[in-house]
């Protein structure tokens, strides 16, 4: 059985969630701090903060797709959650510092 499959496969799903989940709440919490900082025109604050938004995204997709390059070879159900809580740490403590 090749463990790295899994890993990669939860890790991924498991950070997917994550990262569209603290985007969404970001971008409803931005939308109305630009709004706030440009109250006149709605429309290119709403704008600006899509594009923040996708900007987002890409950065932290990457970042997590880059850090499963660092994993070594994972031979036992013991390093599964090992690199998938090692490297999901990693990540979770970047997002929320």
């Amino acid at each position: 059985m090749n463990y790295n499959i899994i890993a990669y496969s939860i890790y991924g799903l498991l950070m997917s969630v994550v990262i569209i989940r603290v985007g969404t709440i970001c971008y409803r919490n931005g939308n109305v701090f630009v709004a706030s900082l440009m109250p006149d025109n709605l429309e290119l604050c709403t704008y600006i903060n899509k594009v923040l938004l996708v900007g987002y995204y890409l950065v932290n997709l990457g970042y997590s797709v880059y850090m499963i390059s660092t994993w070594t070879v994972i031979t036992t159900p013991h390093d599964v959650i090992s690199n998938i809580a090692s490297h999901a740490g990693q990540i979770l403590s970047l997002i929320h510092i």
